[in-house]
Formats: C-alpha cells, structure tokens, sequence
C-alpha cells in the first residue's frame, strides 16, 4: 500500500511480501479494526483485525506484525443478508 495510511475497516492482502509467515496457502485478507500507534521497526506495523472467508465474513480474530509496504488492498464481497419474514397480526 505504498506507505498509504490504514484506517479502521481497510482490507488488504496479506502475502510474502508483508511477512515471510504469509507465504503460499498462509497468506490471508486481512479487515483492519486497529492500527497499532506504537513505534516498531521502520517501516513495520502491528495491525489488529479479523481474518476474512472467500464470502468476506470475519473467520478469526487476529494480531499481526508486517510491512506496511508489503500489503495490497483486497476487493471482498460483502457478507450475504439473511432476511427474515415478519410475520403481521391476523396473518398465518
């Protein structure tokens, strides 16, 4: 993400290039809930955030440590609605 600021709610890919330990099948998309403010290691950065499914839904609750250049956005689709009937007064 060329050193773009992250805010709450961003999605990026996680892959290699942000860390070794996402390589291959480990790397994952990524929806930001927190950027951590404390300094670390130029040009790396503590996200909190939740692992997301194919389908955009959060999976798993995760912190992670990796270089802010090493991320890329992601497109998810959102979670599918659920709708549920209602059902009015008189009416079976």
């Amino acid at each position: 993400m060329d050193q773009v600021m992250l805010h709450p709610g961003d999605v990026v890919r996680v892959g290699p290039e942000a860390s070794v330990q996402f390589s291959g099948e480990r790397a994952l998309t990524f929806r930001v809930i927190r950027v951590d403010p404390r300094v670390t290691y130029d040009g790396w950065i503590w996200l909190d955030g939740y692992v997301l499914g194919p389908a955009g839904n959060a999976l798993q609750r995760r912190r992670i440590f990796v270089r802010h250049a090493g991320l890329h956005p992601a497109a998810v689709s959102p979670p599918p609605v659920t709708r549920t009937e209602s059902r009015t007064a008189g009416r079976p």
